[in-house]
């Protein structure tokens, strides 16, 4: 019975690693959104961007003072003298008051800063994915149709061989075949080689092995819709993290402004002291102890102009913000035109090979190869007519995996999906 089990448990770990494993999309990005450690990363970022938060936005811990006061020398002794006393001393420092919860907003900014970067390396992992998968998908059906080709080629040889044997072909027919069939395989060959890169480069955002087999779907199919360059940038400023984190960058140096001119303001110190008197010898003449209250405050001159420096600093990095936030949405608007006619050029050639160039070169290989097998045409007609079939199938589909690559970076850019 246990040999029955052990051998059971290996049947199914050998079909587990034999077979590829069969996922969406989806269920690829749910993995490498889990596993990524860059995501991993920002969110020891945020967490350690959150502890700092309090290490500025509180009070100063107070400062205790043990020590002696007018202690005789070189007696040393805390008796002959009136004025001798052990002292103990307790100081705080106060900031301004609205100082603390001025650095505790600006700080808190840095947390929601690290949560955009998190949020657009997301998307740039969702992106990045999304297109490897669909340009897996796309080398693996150029490899399904050059090998159709390839069986096709095949049929053709045989009837080559066929006719060659009755004399009704030469040999240099015969060749030529041969001669396509060879140039095919070489193509698969160099096929392969790209579909183990691009399955590495997925097995690289799931940290998995790079030679994991992996199922693919075929391609979804494509939903043309209008996109307007004004959209695309409304929807990016509305939802892109990267947009976003300049823009609460930008609120942050305002709120630094706030700190900063705080320093125009004086800074307090409240301290309390109590001495201990020993009675004074050789008349045992008592004495009282003293206790000491004292309140410091800073005089906030503004030496060489440092804290009007320091103010200025933050109107500075508040302009840098707003023009890098300018110069963002201009390259946005430059990228989001160029990729708006490319989506449009893509969807006209998809529209018109579906409904005129593939139609016609179906007609027109199963046209040729019924007429040469009847001997009306040349076999170069017939390779000619599954070349050009072979050639507009795998541009369609080159066209079709472009058009939705290219939606997968416009919803990275816009950081939403369109």
């Amino acid at each position: 019975m246990n040999k029955i089990r052990i051998l059971i448990i290996v049947l199914t770990l050998l079909i587990n690693n034999t077979f590829a494993q069969k996922e969406s999309l989806q269920d690829l990005i749910d993995i490498a959104l889990q596993v990524s450690p860059e995501l991993k990363m920002y969110e020891a970022k945020i967490r350690s961007s959150e502890n700092r938060i309090q290490q500025n936005s509180n009070l100063p811990d107070p400062m205790l003072s043990l020590g002696v006061m007018s202690l005789p020398v070189p007696s040393l002794s805390f008796n002959k003298e009136m004025m001798t006393a052990k002292v103990v001393g307790l100081s705080q420092e106060f900031p301004f008051p609205g100082t603390l919860s001025a650095k505790e907003n600006a700080n808190s900014k840095d947390v929601e800063i690290v949560k955009q970067e998190y949020n657009d390396k997301r998307n740039e992992i969702i992106k990045d994915l999304t297109q490897n998968y669909y340009e897996l998908i796309y080398i693996r059906k150029e490899i399904e149709l050059t090998e159709k080709s390839r069986q096709l080629m095949k049929q053709i040889l045989d009837v080559v061989r066929s006719m060659y044997s009755v004399a009704d072909a030469s040999q240099q027919n015969v060749f030529r075949v041969e001669l396509e069939l060879t140039k095919m395989s070489e193509m698969i060959a160099a096929l392969n080689s790209e579909e183990a890169e691009q399955l590495s480069a997925i097995n690289s955002l799931l940290l998995r092995s790079p030679s994991t087999e992996l199922e693919t779907d075929s391609l979804p199919q494509i939903s043309f819709a209008h996109i307007n360059i004004d959209e695309l940038v409304s929807k990016a400023e509305a939802n892109r993290p990267y947009l976003r984190g300049i823009q609460i960058a930008e609120e942050k140096e305002k709120l630094n402004q706030s700190v900063a001119e705080y320093d125009f303001y004086p800074m307090f110190r409240l301290s309390a002291q109590y001495a201990f008197r020993e009675d004074i010898q050789p008349d045992g003449m008592a004495q009282e102890n003293m206790i000491s209250l004292m309140l410091d405050i800073s005089l906030p001159l503004n030496y060489g102009g440092k804290v009007s420096a320091m103010v200025e600093e933050t109107k500075s990095m508040q302009e840098m913000f707003r023009e890098q936030y300018s110069a963002s949405v201009q390259m946005l608007k430059r990228e989001f035109g160029m990729a708006v006619a490319k989506l449009n050029s893509l969807k006209h050639r998809i529209e018109l090979v579906e409904q005129g160039s593939l139609i016609q070169a179906k007609e027109n290989f199963n046209s040729a190869l019924a007429s040469y097998q009847v001997g009306e045409i040349d076999f170069m007609n017939v390779i000619e007519a599954q070349n050009n079939l072979y050639a507009i199938e795998k541009n369609l589909y080159r066209l079709k995996a472009d058009y939705l690559k290219q939606i997968a970076e416009l919803e990275f850019l816009t950081g939403t999906k369109l």
